[in-house]
């Protein structure tokens, strides 16, 4: 089958299908996001080191959440396509066990943590009042993470069931929660930087409860058991191998471009932070787009309507790389305003404004790949996606490495993450154009 040409339109049939996904789905998509960024703003008037602090802290917590995206990811998709098949009792049971396998996982990886706090953040090179205020926020955050968990499950569901305004209204409103309380206990009631760690699990703990609820409903209408099945689970481990190397790969080198930072000085640690919570959290609105890539390229699979599928990821692609382009003009105008609103230290601002010329770089690149990613991971081609992660990751190390020993700079640090994104997007395009995924 030839590869569908590309001739600008001003509107497609796609355009309402695609939005009508996309735009709920950026709200449940940039929840965590959002629970780190007001964090960082409010910590950030707090001092310095505490931001350092929670820059480290909420590494390793962002790095084990995303390892465990496939609970959410792995979903959709074989939903969407199960359901498009007639088959929604399976669908609703999938759902089922990987709400089940969300809880099992979230409370694991939380002791985990718990119990390896100091020695993954010294890792990460903290020390002295910075290593302090990183294991305050870890420690104190964790409660939430098994909620956190059993919310990206449950929305990776509704989204293969094309329901994304449910979880819109639950992302934005525990967001907003944290948020309102985060301000009142920190500048209404002077606590520290324990009081916006708190704030953010009492919202992932009402927003996960909000989650499981829309599921079971959904489950108990269809007749599916609400048991635990030792099997489905393990299914759903083992098909999620793939995005776990996948995921694994992109946090690694994430964590990685921390510990380098960390290692430039605490000024520029902490203008890092706040520019790579920029960068997720505009690559996460970006994604919305990749959420509806998942759901309809599994719809239109499903379907067996191969054509179709392959036009519409055209215009997702397409839509991606305008917002792409729309973001990095606006951080490029508002990079001051940006870095003033998360701190009142003039050389953090001074080294965040700079760096958000690389986060604005980067936003047309990051709409294809991501665009690219949904599309891919809705039509199950995951161990593409993994291969290419991995490569990119080695990649970024080599880079990372050198910037490390050489002593180059965060602005070599963020050049070396405008590569690993470089070596991402072009093999995606490739596959995409080859329809090998549409098999």
């Amino acid at each position: 089958m030839p590869s569908p040409g590309w001739i600008p339109a001003l509107r497609t049939e796609f355009d309402r299908p695609i939005a009508a996904l996309a735009f709920p789905a950026l709200g449940s998509l940039v929840a965590e996001p959002l629970y780190v960024l007001a964090d960082t703003a409010v910590v950030g008037r707090i001092g310095t080191n505490e931001l350092a602090g929670l820059a480290l802290a909420s590494t390793v917590l962002l790095t084990v959440h995303s390892l465990m995206i496939f609970l959410a990811y792995g979903a959709t998709g074989p939903i969407a396509r199960m359901i498009s098949a007639g088959d929604e009792l399976g669908g609703a049971n999938r759902g089922v066990q990987g709400l089940w396998l969300a809880g099992i996982l979230g409370v694991g990886a939380a002791v985990l943590m718990g119990v390896l706090a100091e020695p993954l953040l010294v890792l990460l090179q903290a020390d002295g009042a910075v290593l302090d205020a990183g294991l305050l926020y870890l420690r104190l955050s964790l409660p939430g993470f098994p909620f956190l968990l059993l919310a990206m499950a449950a929305a990776g569901v509704m989204h293969g069931r094309q329901d994304t305004r449910r979880p819109l209204a639950i992302a934005v409103t525990s967001a907003l929660l944290n948020l309102v309380l985060e301000i009142f206990l920190v500048f209404g009631l002077g606590f520290g930087l324990g009081a916006s760690a708190l704030s953010t699990v009492v919202a992932q703990i009402i927003s996960g409860s909000l989650f499981v609820a829309l599921v079971v409903r959904w489950a108990r209408a269809t007749g599916a058991s609400p048991a635990p099945q030792r099997a489905p689970m393990l299914s759903i481990l083992k098909s999620g191998q793939a995005l776990v190397v996948r995921t694994a790969s992109l946090r690694g080198s994430l964590t990685l471009a921390a510990g380098v930072a960390s290692s430039i000085g605490t000024a520029e640690l902490a203008a890092h932070q706040i520019a790579l919570q920029v960068w997720f959290t505009l690559a996460l609105a970006l994604d919305a787009v990749a959420i509806a890539g998942q759901a309809l390229t599994g719809r239109y699979l499903g379907e067996g309507d191969t054509r179709v599928a392959w036009a519409a990821s055209r215009r997702m692609i397409e839509i991606d790389l305008l917002v792409g382009v729309a973001f990095g003009v606006l951080v490029v105008v508002f990079r001051h305003p940006i870095a003033e609103l998360f701190t009142t230290d003039s050389a953090v601002i001074s080294f965040t404004a700079f760096i958000l010329l690389f986060v604005a770089a980067q936003q047309p690149m990051n709409g294809v790949v991501f665009a690219l990613d949904g599309i891919l991971i809705g039509a199950g081609d995951l161990w593409f996606l993994a291969k290419w992660m991995v490569v990119a990751f080695a990649t970024f190390s080599v880079g990372a490495g050198i910037v490390l020993v050489t002593g180059a700079g965060l602005g070599w640090l963020w050049t070396t993450i405008l590569a690993f994104m470089l070596v991402r997007m072009v093999p995606l395009l490739r596959r995409w154009r080859s329809g090998a995924w549409l098999v």
